[in-house]
């Protein structure tokens, strides 16, 4: 257990701060993974809305250093190369 008030007080930010990483990360998760499903009903027009959320979500979590801005550029890219695949083989 922590003995100093700063300690103290450094534990209580680290869980305040841990709980919104995990909202912001799951958010995201869930954005990506919407955005996978709407991929593979091929549809491209939900996909390409699915897609813009995702996007929109990495790059907030990205800013806010919850998940690396290159983590995010990886998955924006590989989401927009599946899109593309979808509208050449429409």
């Amino acid at each position: 257990m922590a003995n100093t008030i700063s300690a103290i007080k450094a534990i209580r930010q680290n869980e305040r701060r841990r709980r919104r990483n995990r909202m912001v990360r799951s958010a995201t998760r869930t954005q990506v993974r919407k955005a996978r499903v709407a991929l593979d009903q091929s549809d491209p027009q939900a996909a390409q809305t699915a897609i813009r959320d995702a996007v929109v979500a990495l790059d907030k979590a990205a800013q806010k250093g919850i998940i690396h801005r290159n983590a995010a550029a990886r998955s924006k890219s590989r989401l927009m190369q599946q899109l593309n695949r979808l509208g050449q083989a429409e």
